[in-house]
């Protein structure tokens, strides 16, 4: 069987060294945000090759024991699969599938190489539906607000800067870090595209900009002027 085939072949590139990198990146520890993940240590290069080589011959029937999958690696290997099925024609059925089983996105990593090619790209050509992404602001699940953030990448690429604005001024009071660098990240790119856009959203909402959120936005500024949004001093 297809998926058999595909598990095997991540098992052959496991690597007990980057497991443990892996175990301590993605915080694997008593309490923190993946404590129940299981990672073999496969490079990420690795599982999109496999992905690539095998999508085509994997039915979204199958696609179910990858993306529930224990395994970090083949959770994401399904995911990448979900992608690459998406950018080849199968729009809809893909978008579909991913919403009914967003479960499978439950890691930092899950959501940003795979949610902007697939659920950003469809809610952006398909914008009846960005009520999705306004709800999952509002979720308790951590991921579903990571998503929220993150879809909005398919708008920024194409200098749409709504999206970005709105869902990160409805998450700038949320506790969970993930989430504050996801905002600054988007507030980065927007900065890439359109620097007055975000540098006013950036003062507009100075008073409650996470320290994280802030520093991840302005990277891309001069020093001096970087000090400046640092300090508050407009």
């Amino acid at each position: 069987m297809n998926v058999d085939k595909v598990i095997q072949e991540l098992k052959s590139f496991a690597n007990d060294e980057r497991k443990k990198t892996n175990e301590w990146f993605f915080k694997t520890g008593k309490g923190e945000y993946s404590e129940h993940d299981r990672f073999i240590g496969v490079r990420v290069p690795e599982t999109r090759q496999i992905a690539k080589r095998h999508f085509k011959d994997i039915p979204f029937t199958q696609l179910d024991r990858l993306i529930n999958h224990p395994v970090h690696e083949v959770r994401h290997c399904g995911l990448i699969i979900l992608v690459n099925k998406y950018k080849s024609g199968n729009k809809e059925q893909a978008f579909d599938y991913y919403l009914q089983n967003i479960h499978a996105a439950n890691n930092w990593d899950l959501v940003d190489t795979t949610i902007p090619h697939t659920i950003g790209d469809y809610i952006f050509n398909h914008q009846d539906r960005l009520k999705i992404l306004s709800d999952y602001a509002k979720s308790e699940n951590l991921w579903k607000r990571r998503i929220a953030i993150v879809a909005t990448f398919a708008f920024i690429k194409n200098n749409q800067f709504g999206p970005t604005l709105k869902i990160s001024k409805t998450l700038l009071k949320d506790s969970h870090d993930l989430i504050h660098k996801a905002i600054g990240w988007m507030l980065r790119e927007v900065y890439k595209k359109n620097t007055e856009v975000c540098k006013t959203f950036l003062r507009e909402n100075y008073a409650q900009l996470p320290r994280t959120t802030l520093r991840y936005a302005i990277e891309r500024m001069q020093e001096d002027e970087r000090q400046i949004y640092l300090k508050g001093k407009f």
